[in-house]
């Protein structure tokens, strides 16, 4: 997609909402050096958000950097920005971010000169953000800017066949990224991965042939090698 429209991707933990961020970048680039971007909120202390949003100045404050520091919006210029767990931004933070989108203008800490920035902002939440506006923890108008497209992302119990893609897709990835041969799944092995309720979604798939690739006896892969 070519729209430059925030986009809000709603699902539980680990069901693979950078993964999503990253297939929107793959299909809006308009050149093949635009950069993606991504920041955890929930990683992120809460005095430092406004630093690594918007960046800040030459001593801007205490412990900040000597020659000042570009923020996640200046490194995404051009790109993609990923916000996951967006439900984690502080509130003191929100109206800060709603004016760069809306003004396309960064403005570093301890700086009056406006920066222009083009970024398509991919936010991801696990959690329903509307109980959060209802509850006053989120913006009601930052949640309109950033949710006028949602797009839900189901968690991977109920996505059968995608179980059986995403298994491929990793094996062939960590396969490449070693030197190593792809594993060898029996009909067996892969008809317990479709039965498995996969609470940990996207991510537990993941951790598992990477795990499988590293054990493995061989290059193939039958139901008693499964945990």
């Amino acid at each position: 997609s070519n729209s430059v429209a925030s986009l809000l991707v709603e699902g539980e933990t680990g069901v693979g909402k950078e993964l999503f961020a990253r297939l929107v970048h793959a299909g809006s680039r308009r050149t093949a050096n635009d950069p993606f971007i991504a920041m955890n909120c929930g990683a992120i202390t809460r005095d430092l958000f406004g630093s690594e949003l918007f960046g800040h100045v030459a001593g801007a404050f205490t412990g900040a950097s000597r020659e000042g520091k570009p923020g996640v919006f200046e490194l995404a210029n051009g790109g993609v920005l990923s916000l996951d767990e967006i439900g984690e931004l502080p509130l003191e933070i929100q109206p800060f971010l709603l004016r760069v989108l809306e003004e396309r203008v960064v403005h570093r800490i301890g700086d009056s000169r406006g920066r222009p920035v083009d970024v398509r902002l991919v936010a991801s939440t696990n959690r329903d953000l509307k109980q959060e506006v209802a509850a006053g923890r989120f913006r009601r108008d930052l949640y309109y800017r950033i949710g006028a497209v949602s797009i839900i992302v189901p968690p991977l119990r109920e996505r059968g066949e995608d179980v059986l893609l995403l298994t491929e897709h990793f094996n062939r990835q960590i396969a490449t990224a070693s030197g190593e041969e792809p594993l060898d799944f029996s009909h067996e092995a892969l008809d317990a991965l479709l039965a498995y309720r996969w609470p940990g979604n996207v991510r537990e798939l993941k951790n598992l042939i990477g795990r499988l690739h590293v054990l493995a006896q061989g290059r193939g892969v039958e139901l008693h090698d499964l945990p």
